[in-house]
């Protein structure tokens, strides 16, 4: 995991995860002119400290360079909890202040989360039933023996 980006990096991939397009340096300054002086050549270096980092990659247009994120800002958050809580001597404690410190609606994006990382075949039914077990899986055929045919595919050819 590299480290985390500095006030003013963070600032330029800022825009560059909000365009999600391929940027120019003077598109960059423009818009960070609006809350700061900052010269033309800073952002040009941060933009080419970014690329050497490997958060951005570049393709040349003309003298120039147009700048686009190899990741996603949700993917650099992720990395930067998974850091963290790896270097914790006990996670399930620093999960457990973690979720502390989360809002109401933190909690339920976080609910949502787990929900759609177990997928539906990992969920527990809510009442169990025979309907709710597993089918068993055939069995491969030997080498040279055709595989069980389908019975979807046995209705289509009946008829039914």
């Amino acid at each position: 995991m590299p480290r985390p980006l500095g006030e003013l990096e963070d600032a330029v991939m800022s825009r560059v995860w909000k365009w999600n397009r391929p940027v120019t340096v003077r598109e960059v300054l423009e818009d960070l002119q609006k809350e700061r002086s900052i010269a033309y050549t800073t952002v040009m270096t941060v933009l080419d400290n970014l690329h050497q980092k490997g958060w951005v990659r570049r393709e040349a247009e003309g003298r120039a360079y147009r700048y686009e994120a190899v990741s996603t800002r949700a993917a650099y958050a992720a990395a930067l909890m998974n850091d963290a809580w790896s270097q914790s001597d006990n996670p399930a404690a620093a999960l457990v202040a973690f979720f502390g410190m989360m809002s109401e609606e933190q909690r339920r994006s976080l609910t949502d989360a787990v929900r759609i990382v177990q997928g539906p075949e990992t969920r527990e039914p809510t009442e169990p039933s025979e309907s709710a077990e597993r089918p068993e899986r055939p069995e491969r055929p030997e080498p040279g023996e055709a595989p069980p045919e389908n019975p979807a595919s046995a209705r289509e050819r009946d008829g039914r």
